[in-house]
């Protein structure tokens, strides 16, 4: 674990400020879309805007993690829950926001803030992961990186929704953590692209 976080201490620090000055272009750039998101989802269901959730961030810490709001007020009345790809919860224009991504958008803030990176181990909710931990041997060694909007695990396995898909999603989040570079990240975000624009909906 000490060999894993010395070896990328320069890594570590060039990535940080590329990544904000990214961010906040980006963030500048998709305003206009972010506002018309905003009328959309205010237009056809009730509830906040923006929806506010904690994830497990580097070595453990928790952050609130922002996304535009597809799901009902109601969601999650019953507790936390996995959420699939059929999920009965999810609103109408909260389809088209997942399957375009564009429900991410808001977590520009995240990233400038230092909670995210671009590329990372997906941020899991702190209840989820620890339930995941007493069945997933070495599952907290993700947390030795920050966590990302797409990452290495994302563009190479499925949808995870189950302890064995986490288990799976781990080895994937290993070899990250193991080979994590600019190198690594830029194809990551290509290969994130590509998936964008050629994976049917």
């Amino acid at each position: 674990m000490e060999n894993l976080t010395k070896k990328h201490r320069v890594y570590e620090f060039f990535k940080k400020p590329i990544e904000t000055l990214l961010a906040i272009v980006i963030g500048i750039i998709f305003l206009p879309v972010g506002l018309l998101i905003t009328i959309l989802i205010a237009a056809t269901s009730r509830g906040p805007i923006i929806y506010r959730q904690k994830r497990s961030g580097l070595i453990g810490a928790e952050f609130m993690i922002y996304k535009f709001r597809t799901m009902k007020a109601d969601a999650e009345q019953n507790g936390p829950q996995w959420s699939g790809p059929k999920d009965q919860r999810v609103t109408t224009i909260g389809k088209i926001l997942r399957k375009s991504h564009l429900d991410e958008l808001p977590q520009i803030i995240n990233i400038i803030r230092g909670d995210l990176s671009f590329v990372g181990p997906r941020p899991e909710r702190p209840e989820l992961v620890s339930q995941i931990k007493n069945d997933v041997p070495y599952f907290e060694l993700r947390l030795l990186t920050r966590p990302g909007i797409t990452g290495w695990a994302q563009i190479n396995y499925k949808y995870g929704a189950s302890v064995e898909d986490a288990y799976e999603k781990l080895q994937y989040d290993l070899y990250y953590l193991k080979n994590r570079s600019l190198i690594l990240d830029f194809l990551v975000l290509l290969r994130t692209i590509k998936y964008l624009f050629t994976t049917p909906q």
